[in-house]
């Protein structure tokens, strides 16, 4: 995965237990300097007896190297079943549609009244789809932090697993609308409280794993995309692409139990250890948890942060779910469906460019990206509603661009928080409550979907 070796993406070294802000010892600053009077050259005074030596530079640590890429596989694992279920939202709802006596799959009646709908519409949108893919997921992260930390990681990594693995096979083989959006709710269950559960480990672990975590993400987004998309071009069937992906959740639960190295003494996480190290836990002392005063305290303050957040992913995935299957060119080269895969792949491909570009360009003001994706919104229903756009070459790059700001906000957004919340146990806590912002969006975003598409395939 050549994501891991470019220069954005690379975690930095690593700092080592005990060192502090001040300088270190034997890194004293310029030495004096002396003057030699006749030969007019400055020259540098000896070193006194009790300076210690320079120490040599600092190198990468290896656990820091295999921690980060363990953050960055559960990342990709984690949120690949989500973003397969988006990307085959529409090949869902076209698979159980059929003529009124249910005999055989055909193409979907139009919505309107007099049966010419300028628009090739489902009879239900892809809005739905994702409805079921994050109202769970918005529930788990807003009642998680104020009770999450009862449950063992390894109980809750065993749940995300299982939940992934369930919602390929059900998709797959549901023979109704119905059961097939419950497979794509225990995605949902699975992505939520795996998003939740690794950002708040983050917290133990030093050197930045929030960055490997956002690019695994943006890998998820990417990979997910590509492989659905390259499969069914192959002659895969959509149930058949489903249940060739079930291997994914198994390096998910490899990466955590095999790859990823337990806290150092010096990050304790006692409801981790001994689930790692296979012993009972032993009493270490740490910090006493949050009470509720605290947590809504850090609510508080993370309010600046949150509300550029959620507009953001209300106004892309507005755009994803309700004007993608709209946004239709009839005389390309490619089908509804192939176009509806291509504007997810090339969405992906913007998230997770920005995700894993956070060693190379930080912001601190996420207010302006919410700003440009709420004008792609406008920009985007104004095309579908006027079509204006004169190619889906056009509608490609739109859609890029999109991909681009909603991952930078993401990655910047989680950093931000991580630079202002220090202490471990309230940055554990505040990475864990922010996640709701995004879900939270995405789900005004799937409700407002609903009408939208009902609105525009009714129109003749």
């Amino acid at each position: 995965m050549r994501a891991l070796g470019s220069p954005c993406s690379l975690a930095q070294p690593p700092k080592h237990p005990g060192s502090s802000a001040s300088t270190p010892a034997g890194l004293k600053g310029p030495a004096p300097m002396g003057s030699d009077v006749a030969g007019g050259t400055w020259q540098p005074l000896p070193p006194s007896d009790d300076e210690e030596p320079s120490p040599p530079p600092a190198t990468p640590d290896p656990a820091s190297w295999r921690n980060g890429i363990a953050f960055w596989i559960l990342g990709l694992c984690n949120n690949f079943a989500y973003v397969v279920m988006l990307s085959a939202a529409h090949d869902v709802l076209r698979r159980h549609q059929g003529p009124p006596n249910g005999t055989q799959p055909g193409p979907l009646e139009p919505l309107s009244p007099n049966g010419s709908s300028r628009y090739d519409c489902n009879a239900m949108s892809t809005g739905a789809v994702l409805l079921a893919d994050i109202l769970p997921t918005l529930v788990i992260k807003v009642s998680a932090p104020f009770y999450i930390h009862l449950l063992p990681y390894g109980l809750r990594v065993g749940i995300c697993v299982l939940s992934a693995w369930g919602s390929f096979l059900l998709v797959a083989v549901a023979p109704s609308v119905a059961l097939s959006l419950a497979g794509v709710v225990l995605a949902s269950v699975s992505s939520g409280l795996g998003e939740i559960t690794f950002l708040a480990l983050t917290a133990f672990y030093p050197s930045g794993p929030v960055s490997w975590w956002s690019s695994g993400t943006g890998a998820a987004g990417l990979l997910g995309a590509v492989s659905y998309l390259g499969l069914t071009q192959a002659g895969l069937s959509p149930p058949q692409t489903l249940l060739a992906m079930m291997g994914v959740p198994l390096v998910l639960l490899l990466s955590y139990w095999c790859l990823l190295l337990p806290p150092t003494p010096e990050t304790p996480s006692p409801t981790r250890q001994p689930l790692l190290e296979g012993g009972p836990p032993k009493p270490e002392p740490g910090p006493a948890a949050l009470s509720l005063a605290d947590k809504g305290r850090i609510m508080k303050g993370l309010i600046r942060h949150l509300l550029p957040l959620g507009l953001v992913y209300f106004a892309e995935y507005f755009i994803n779910q309700g004007l993608f299957e709209l946004l239709y060119f009839p005389r390309s080269r490619l089908t509804h469906p192939q176009q509806y895969r291509w504007y997810q792949l090339l969405y992906q491909l913007g998230v997770f460019i920005s995700r894993s570009s956070l060693r190379c360009v930080q912001l601190r003001a996420t207010w302006v990206l919410a700003l440009l994706q709420c004008v792609n919104l406008v920009v985007l229903t104004a095309a579908v509603a006027f079509r204006f756009l004169p190619g889906i070459a056009v509608a490609f790059v739109v859609v890029l661009y999109e991909g681009l700001l909603g991952g930078a906000a993401y990655v910047n957004t989680f950093h931000n928080i991580a630079l202002e919340v220090p202490a471990r146990r309230e940055q554990e806590f505040a990475l864990g409550a922010a996640c709701m912002a995004d879900t939270l969006g995405i789900s005004l975003a799937g409700a407002a979907a609903l009408p939208a598409h009902d609105y525009f395939c009714r129109l003749p």
